[in-house]
């Protein structure tokens, strides 16, 4: 399982870490963490136990900046 997060549509909104917490995380500038990484698209491989909680996060997320791959 893949996720994909489209870092020009993220606003830093946060919704995700909250939904998601063990996979994502905000900065102490209150960014995506994750930012510090790449500039334009995030991917990753996920544990499928992490599953729920990656949905959860793609369906909150308010500019829909989260994509899952199966």
């Amino acid at each position: 399982m893949k996720v994909e997060v489209d870092l020009n549509k993220c606003q830093d909104h946060g919704q995700c870490v909250y939904a998601a917490p063990d996979l994502f995380a905000l900065d102490d500038e209150g960014r995506l963490s994750l930012r510090s990484q790449v500039t334009d698209v995030y991917v990753a491989d996920v544990d499928e136990a992490s599953a729920e909680d990656l949905y959860e996060a793609a369906e909150v997320c308010p500019l829909q900046a989260i994509t899952v791959h199966e």
